[in-house]
């Protein structure tokens, strides 16, 4: 099987590095969905097949409401926290009720040759550095400038190559709402699944975003998940949570990436991915 990357990306505005120095992660272009609310993509085939956590797909829709889904379209624009325990694979860099009818567009793209390639290979083997990985196709998923966010947006970006498959999610500018935000992923029966620190909480949007100024790559405003298999709760630049070094990699993630006065939050979000005497996975 080819090396595969899954990337989702919600763009407007993207801030890299320093909160100062902003572009944008992959191109806003491609096919844009039809405005609407609460509507959704047509059934998309992937020019590669796509492997989530143990599951090959060949299809996928961009919901409008800030969602990805395999099987079918989804309209879902009330946000659930994760674990869903449900029946669905779902990556969702920014569930929440949008609505793109009077701005905004969705857009989605993908690449089988190219500088994206070159680009989505070495953001991976920089991300994950213990890895040898080529990218062979990247899908782009952007909600750009769309709803109360005028000004700003979300890219999610798939990535595969091989047996690997990845996800990155990059957020820009967020204007404050009282809307909830559900960001991360979740599985059928939420085997494996990702909560974004912030989520469902007012830090999810405005100038304190946590999306925007917390990463688990060391880059602020980037998200990045290996998919093809699972790893629960911390990680950091391709270290996943395993029970022996738990602890060590989510002081590795509030130091160098989410700040460390949401440590307790980010280790313990997880689906209790902590028990409550913060050792191990629950």
């Amino acid at each position: 099987m080819a090396n595969q990357i899954l990337f989702l990306l919600l763009l407007g505005t993207i801030s890299l590095v320093t909160p100062q120095v902003v572009r944008t992660l992959y191109p806003i272009s491609g096919t844009a969905s039809s405005p609407s609310d609460d509507g959704s993509s047509p059934r998309i085939t992937m020019q590669r097949p796509f492997v989530y956590f143990g599951r090959t797909y060949n299809y996928i829709y961009v919901n409008q409401n800030g969602h990805l889904t395999f099987n079918a379209a989804w309209t879902s624009f009330t946000p659930q926290r994760f674990p869903l325990n449900g029946s669905k694979d779902l990556i969702a860099p920014f569930w929440t009720d949008l609505d793109n009818r009077q701005n905004g567009h969705v857009y989605y793209n993908q690449y089988t040759s190219g500088s994206i390639l070159q680009q989505a290979t070495q953001d991976i083997n920089t991300y994950f550095p213990s890895m040898s990985f080529n990218a062979n196709w990247v899908f782009v998923a952007t909600w750009y400038e769309v709803a109360y966010f005028p000004n700003s947006g979300t890219v999610t970006v798939l990535i595969s190559g091989g047996q690997y498959s990845f996800v990155l999610m990059n957020y820009g500018i967020i204007a404050s709402t009282v809307k909830s935000v559900q960001a991360g992923y979740d599985t059928i029966n939420s085997a494996h699944h990702f909560t974004i620190p912030g989520s469902m909480s007012s830090s999810a949007t405005g100038s304190n975003s946590n999306f925007r100024l917390s990463s688990n790559v060391n880059v602020p405003g980037r998200w990045a998940f290996r998919t093809d298999y699972g790893s629960r709760g911390c990680t950091f630049y391709g270290k996943s949570d395993t029970e022996g070094d738990l602890l060590l990699l989510c002081t590795f993630c509030n130091t160098n990436a989410v700040p460390v006065s949401d440590k307790a939050e980010f280790c313990n979000a997880q689906k209790g991915d902590l028990n409550p005497a913060g050792r191990g996975i629950a």
